[in-house]
Formats: structure tokens, sequence, C-alpha cells
């Protein structure tokens, strides 16, 4: 399998899709700014306990406080807390981990009242984003995750990714992890470390334990509610979680980022750093790699998959539904065979679906109904086939008697939510438009406008593709028309992002230009 990261860099945000042969099966969209994501470490304050949840709810600086369960304060909690106050107490000397004594383990069924109090700082990592309207979910386990392994303070064992069968690597890697290991961390081998040599996985602990480092330097800096360890770009976060020798190239169109991930893919795999490229076109990466068509048809309500079927995807508080339809799709096999058929082609798509929106929470299916036993086996066994792909944690029932199957899946990210639909750019909804004949004209106003009012002469004019085979038509085009009229730095460039009859100018610097809004406010 052929897979490809294609990385949209924008002054707001940047947007990330990972293709297996050409096919979109993950989307990930962050903002620039964006904080509390999964993996940041804070110094937090108990803001209010609750006995009934035996929960606390904590103040890492979000608009509404963040969630700590008592079962997610870690076996260690009393060691993390006392070296959290000994850094926070003395801030000229650094605590050893090598001389720190572990404390007893806190009680598996003890209460959140007997283990904090309003008012205490403690050290604590978000596992989940704000989602809706609630806050970060958090922990008090803190690790901090390589490619290879994953580094935990004060638990003091090492654990080996399941997924690893084979008894003598998992003795191999045990042996070699316990070799390298510092005194007071605990280690997870991922499974990507299956074969790998000491000096990599040596390398990668090294780089691990001195960000554990540098995090206590920045506690002991703190004035209260902080950051103390920001999580790696969503970008670099991918690669580590996904790189293998199938990634055959990586797209990016902004130099600064391309410069990271060409110095992380250095890194972690030296003979495959040329398959990092800088994008340099002026048409849309996504369009140019055929990613924002399929946006538009996979992300909708209704999505179309085989033959005229098509699924429903319907969102709800409490879970996601999903109704497979045959459409008009007719065969003269039976309805049986034709309806396994459809089924086995709906659950392919389904498990891309969850991947390509990361649908969290409970999923339920109402497949085609099956009379067949083995049918309806083989939809379960071909459903499970199709999730092992799948990086999140999720389980799998058979087909209820009513022919719904139940899916949950881990959810750490709000999910995608995408409005396709687009709206008139010129009437804004009220029904009327101005003639369309007249739309070239209108642009070259607005040209002219940012020309020689706005003094911009450097810009970018995305329209629709049919309208620009339009303006491009001929050698003596519009576009040339333009470009020798208001200068070489009038650009016009097809987005597939757009609606027929709407336009973005964007300065040199990639940032919309709101031309309406100045022309309004001057006339």
């Amino acid at each position: 399998m052929d897979s490809e990261l294609v990385v949209d860099v924008k002054p707001s945000e940047i947007t990330i899709a990972l293709l297996e042969n050409k096919r979109l099966v993950e989307l990930h969209k962050e903002g620039r700014e964006q904080q509390y994501a999964v993996g940041n470490i804070y110094v937090g304050r108990v803001k209010k306990i609750m006995p009934g949840l035996n929960a606390a709810f904590v103040d890492i600086g979000y608009g509404k406080d963040a969630f700590l369960h008592y079962l997610d304060l870690g076996s260690n909690f009393n060691t993390l807390t006392q070296f959290t106050n000994q850094a926070l107490g003395d801030r000229k000397r650094v605590p050893s981990m090598s001389k720190t004594k572990l404390l007893p383990e806190i009680e598996k069924n003890g209460a959140i009242a007997d283990t904090l109090k309003t008012g205490q700082e403690i050290l604590v990592q978000v596992v989940k984003e704000p989602i809706s309207t609630k806050g970060p979910r958090l922990t008090a386990e803190i690790s901090i995750a390589g490619r290879y392994m994953v580094l935990i303070p004060f638990a003091d064992k090492i654990s080996i990714s399941q997924k690893i069968k084979s008894e003598g690597e998992r003795a191999r890697l045990r042996q070699l992890i316990q070799s390298i290991k510092p005194k007071g961390f605990g280690v997870i081998a991922r499974t990507v470390a299956e074969g790998k040599k000491v000096a990599e996985l040596d390398n990668e602990l090294k780089i691990l334990v001195k960000r554990w480092e540098e995090s206590v330097n920045r506690v002991q800096q703190s004035k209260g509610v902080s950051l103390i360890m920001e999580e790696i770009g969503r970008t670099v976060g991918i690669l580590r979680d996904l790189f293998s020798p199938d990634f055959k190239h990586i797209y990016v169109n902004d130099p600064e980022v391309y410069a990271e991930v060409a110095h992380y893919v250095g890194l972690i795999a030296p003979e495959q750093q040329n398959i990092v490229s800088l994008y340099k076109d002026e048409i849309p990466i996504f369009d140019s790699f055929g990613i924002t068509k399929q946006i538009k048809s996979s992300l909708g309500k209704t999505v179309s998959f085989k033959n005229g079927a098509y699924l429903i995807i319907e969102h709800t508080e409490a879970l996601h539904v999903i109704d497979v339809n045959s459409g008009n799709r007719s065969k003269a096999d039976g309805q049986e065979n034709n309806a396994h058929e459809v089924n086995l082609a709906a659950a392919e798509e389904i498990a891309r679906q969850l991947r390509l929106r990361d649908i969290g929470g409970i999923i339920v299916i109402d497949f085609i109904d099956m009379h067949d036993g083995e049918h309806r086996q083989n939809l379960y066994e071909k459903m499970r086939e199709f999730m092992a792909e799948d990086r999140a944690r999720h389980n799998i029932l058979p087909l209820s008697k009513f022919g719904l199957m139940q899916i949950t899946r881990q959810r750490v990210r709000p999910a995608i939510d995408l409005d396709l639909d687009e709206s008139c750019p010129t009437c804004h909804g009220k029904g009327t438009i101005k003639p369309s004949i007249l739309f070239t004209d209108q642009l070259e106003n607005k040209i002219d406008y940012l020309v020689h009012t706005l003094k911009v002469t450097d810009f970018i004019l995305y329209i629709h593709p049919y309208v620009y085979a339009y303006v491009d038509k001929g050698f003596f085009s519009l576009r040339r028309k333009w470009r020798k009229q208001f200068g070489k730095g009038c650009r016009v460039v097809p987005s597939q992002q757009l609606g027929f009859l709407q336009y973005k100018f964007v300065d040199k610097k990639g940032i919309e230009i709101d031309l309406q809004e100045k022309v309004e406010k001057i006339s």
C-alpha cells in the first residue's frame, strides 16, 4: 500500500490529509494557535472536588475547568505529588529522578477527597481535547511519547506492545530497554520498535528523558497555572504515529513546516528523507492532489460508495447513526445476495468514514436486512478486518436480531463536521443576483480597486475552475489582459473550494483580503 501525506498550511490553520493508494482515509485540522492539545502537560490547580463523581475539576487555563477522575490519577500519584512539591518548593535545586524514593501506590478504589484538596497544585496531562461543551479530560499519569517508545516517569517498569507477537522479540526488547533505561522511569515499547537496534532505542530514550528534564525546569519557573510541556506539532505527531516504509511522498506547501518535517524524517529514517517535498505551485495543494473533491464527496450527510448505493450519516448528542441504502441498484442475484454485496461494500466505506471523520463514542449502523446466518457472520468478520487499520481503540459487536451493528470507538478529539453546502456568493440567500454575464466585469472592477485604491500590486485571485476556463480562454484571454493592465503581480488561479460565482483575493503572505468589506466601508 502506497501512503502519502499532504500538508496544507494556511495562516490560520493546518490541514493534514493521509492518502492510501490515492484515496483519502484521514483528515486532521488544527488552528495554528490551538492550545489544550492531547499530550500537553500543565501545572494545574484543583478548583472543586466532586465526591459523588469521585473526580475533581482542575483549572489549566481553559475557559471551562478540566475533568480529572480518581482512576486517572495513576498508581504512582503520591510519588508524582512529592516530586512536584519538591520542584515548586525549591526553585533553585532540581530534584533528582534517580534519588526520588517511590512512595506506596494509591488505593485502586480510593476516594478523590482523601487524595486531593481544593487549591492544590498538581502536574496533569491532557488526554482528550475539549469537545462540545465539555472541558479537556486529564490524567496525572504523565507520559512522553516517542516513535519507538513511551516514557513514563516514576513507573519503573517495562511493557511491550501486545501487537508484537514474537516471544523472542518481546524478550529481546525487554532486555535491551532494561539495559539503557534510567532509574525512576518506566518504558512502553511501541509496535514500531520491533527489530530496532539498541543504538536507535537509546538515542530516542535520551531525547525523551531530556524533554522530561526540560519540563521539570519549567515547573520550577512556573507561577501558578501554566503550560509546562507542549506536544510536538500535529504534522510531526502524525508522522511519529504513522510513518512506515509504505510512505512514498510527503508534500508540504509551507517552507517552515517543510523544514520541520524534513528534519524529523531525517532523524527517524535518514534513508527516506528525500520523500519530503516542498510544494510550490499556485494551484491549491489539495486541488492538485484531488483531495478537495474527495472531501466534498465524502464528508456530507449522504455518501455514495458503489453502484448507486449510499450511506446517510447522522450525529446526535449521544451517538452517531449510519443508515445503509442500496439506492437504485438492482441485480438478478436475488435480494439476499444483493443485500450481502451492498453491506460488504458499505462496511469498507464505513471503516474509512470513521477514520476520515474521526468519529468516536457509540456508532450504530443499520445494515440492509439479511436472513442468511453465514452472510451475517461474514459481514461481522469483514467489518473487523476493515477496522484493523484504525489506530483508535474500538470494539465491534455482531449484528443484533434487528440487523444493527454497534461499534464503540475511542474519542480523543472532536469529530470533523464540515458544512459542504455552498451558499450563493452573490445574493447571500436572498434569491436575486446580478446578471452572470457581468461577473467578469465585476471581478475587473475589484482588481482595479485593489491595485489603484488600496495599492496592493501582488495578489492571487481564486475563482471556480469553470470561471477560470472562461477567463483563460483564447490567446488574448481576460487573464492576459488583466496581467498587462494591472501588472504581473495579478495572478488568477482556479480553486475547487469555491462556489460557481464565488471569488477570493489573497495577498502575498497568504492572508485573505476582505475586499467586499473594504468597499462597503468607503462607499
